[in-house]
C-alpha cells in the first residue's frame, strides 16, 4: 500500500494502523516463538499486547503502571482483569528478563553484519545513569543514587541567582547502563540495557558490571568495533580493562587526568597539546545549539602506564565559549582526516544521551513500582523493546509512511518540526492515537494454539 498526503479517510487509517501492528508483531517474532517454549501461549498474547499498549499509554509519571496498562490491555471497565493478566506474564517463574536483553544483543549483531556488508564502520556508544524512585524506599533492590533530576534544578538560570549548594543530593534509585551499536550516520540499535544495584541480594558495583559487558562485547564482536566513551571511563584502571580485551576504543578524557607525553614526561592532558597549533579548522554543525562552529584539531602521540599499546591524543578545539575535548584513543592518527574521524566518532555517542531523554520522559521508565526486582526488569526490558522498535520505523524505507502517519495524526506547525532529522516523540504520538482510533486486529498468536 503506497501512502501519500491526498490519502485519507477511515479505510486508509486502518489499513496503516493493521500494517504497523503486523509489524511490530515481525519485529519481535523470534522472541515471540521463544517465549512460546517456555511460558503459556496466552501470556505470550499477553507479551504482544503489552508492547502495543505501552505504544498507546503515553504519561510520563505513569506510564509503566500496571493498573494504567490494564485499563488499556483490555478496556477501562475491565482494567483490574487486564492487570491480572499483565501480573500473572511478570510474575511467571518460567522466563527470564535475560531472554529479552539476548534477544537485543542477536539484533544489534545482526545490525553489525549489515554495516560491515555496507562498508561502514561499527561504533558502540556507552553511558551510565540513573533510573530514579525518589518516592519509595522498600522496593526491592533499590540504592542510593546521584540525583540527576535535582542537579538540573540546581543550575544557574538567566534572571535566578543563588542557587542551593552543598553535596550532591541522594535519592533511592538503580543504576543504569547502556549500549548503542550505530555506524558514523544513519539509525542507532539497542545492544543492551542493563540495571544494577549497590544493595541487598543483587549488590553489585559499577566497574564488576561495565568488565562483563565489555567482556561479553569482546568475544562476540572482538574488533570488529569501535567503542565509545565518556569521561566517566577516563582513568588508568579503565585502560587496562581495555588492553586486556583488546578492543578499539576512543575514550573522552578528563583534562586534568595525567598522560605521558612523546618526551615521557607525565603530564596533564590540557598540558600536552597547550601551545601546539591546530592541525586543520573546519565548520562543524553543532546540533544542540543548530549553528556552525569553526573548530579546530590537533593530535599528539601518548602513553600510559596502565596500557602496553599505543595511544594517541586527539584534542578538538570548538572555540571561544566552549570547553574542548581530549579524546584518547588507539586507533592510528596519521593525518586530520583520521583525527577528524575519531572526533566525529565522538559526537556520535549524544545519541544515547537522547535515548536516556526518550526513555525517562517519554517511555516513563522511572515510573514502574513492581516490589520484585525481576519482574521489574522484565517491564524495563519490554519498554527497552517499544523503543528499538520505534527506531526501527525511522528507516529510509518508511519514509512515506512516516509522513503520512505524523500528516495525518500528530500534525505540527512550525519550521522546527518540519526540519526535525529524527521526529520520535511524534512519531510515537501518531502511532498511537491511530491505534487508539483504529485499534489493529487481534494478533496472529491469538488465533493459535
Amino acid at each position: 500500500m503506497e501512502y501519500s498526503q491526498d490519502l485519507q479517510g477511515k479505510q486508509a487509517s486502518a489499513k496503516a494502523a493493521r500494517d504497523l501492528g503486523q509489524r511490530l508483531e515481525a519485529f519481535v517474532q523470534p522472541l515471540l516463538i521463544e517465549l512460546d517454549k517456555q511460558i503459556d501461549k496466552r501470556l505470550v498474547r499477553t507479551f504482544l499486547s503489552t508492547l502495543q499498549v505501552i505504544v498507546q499509554f503515553r504519561q510520563g509519571t505513569q506510564g509503566l503502571l500496571l493498573s494504567e496498562l490494564g485499563g488499556y490491555l483490555l478496556s477501562p471497565d475491565r482494567a483490574p482483569a487486564g492487570t491480572k493478566r499483565l501480573s500473572n506474564l511478570l510474575r511467571s517463574q518460567k522466563w527470564t528478563w535475560r531472554l529479552i536483553a539476548g534477544f537485543l544483543w542477536q539484533e544489534a549483531d545482526v545490525t553489525l553484519n549489515d554495516l560491515q556488508a555496507a562498508g561502514e564502520t561499527a561504533l558502540v556508544a556507552w553511558d551510565e545513569s540513573v533510573l530514579e524512585k525518589s518516592e519509595s524506599i522498600a522496593i526491592e533492590g533499590l540504592c542510593s543514587v546521584r540525583s540527576s533530576k535535582a542537579r538540573r534544578l540546581k543550575r544557574i538560570k538567566p534572571g535566578y541567582f543563588n542557587p542551593p549548594g552543598g553535596p550532591p543530593i541522594m535519592v533511592p534509585g538503580m543504576h543504569w547502563l547502556t549500549l548503542l551499536l550505530m555506524g558514523y550516520r544513519g539509525i542507532p540499535r539497542v545492544a543492551a540495557m542493563q540495571w544494577w544495584t549497590t544493595r541487598g541480594q543483587f549488590a553489585s558495583d559499577r566497574r564488576t558490571e561495565e568488565a562483563r559487558l565489555l567482556e561479553q562485547c569482546a568475544r562476540t564482536w572482538g574488533r570488529r568495533v569501535i567503542h565509545v566513551w565518556d569521561r566517566g571511563f577516563s582513568g588508568g584502571p579503565w585502560l587496562s580493562q581495555a588492553a586486556q580485551q583488546k578492543v578499539r576504543f576512543v575514550l573522552r578524557w578528563q583534562k586534568g587526568y595525567k598522560l605521558v607525553d612523546d618526551q615521557g614526561r607525565k603530564r596533564k592532558a590540557w598540558e600536552i597539546t597547550r601551545g601546539k597549533r591546530s592541525w586543520e579548522h573546519r565548520l562543524i554543525w553543532d546540533a544542540r545549539r543548530r549553528c556552525e562552529r569553526k573548530t579546530g584539531i590537533v593530535a599528539m602521540p601518548i602513553s600510559h602506564p596502565e596500557y602496553e599499546g599505543a595511544l594517541w591524543l586527539v584534542v578538538s578545539r570548538p572555540g571561544k565559549g566552549q570547553s574542548p575535548w581530549y579524546l584518547v584513543t588507539n586507533e592510528p592518527v596519521s593525518s586530520p582526516d583520521d583525527a577528524w574521524r575519531i572526533v566525529f566518532a565522538y559526537a556520535r555517542r549524544w545519541q544515547v544521551e537522547m535515548t536516556y531523554r526518550y526513555a525517562k520522559s517519554e517511555l516513563a521508565m522511572q515510573s514502574p513500582r513492581l516490589w520484585r526486582w525481576e519482574n521489574r526488569l522484565k517491564l524495563l526490558l519490554m519498554a527497552t523493546l517499544v523503543y528499538a522498535f520505534l527506531l526501527s520505523l525511522l528507516d529510509s524505507a518508511l519514509e512515506p509512511l512516516r509522513t503520512w502517519l505524523m500528516r495525518h495524526w500528530c500534525h505540527r506547525t512550525g519550521k522546527r518540526n518540519r526540519d526535525a532529522s529524527i521526529p520520535l516523540y511524534r512519531l510515537r504520538s501518531a502511532l498511537s492515537r491511530l491505534w487508539l482510533a483504529h485499534p489493529p486486529p487481534p494478533i496472529s498468536w491469538a488465533n493459535s494454539g
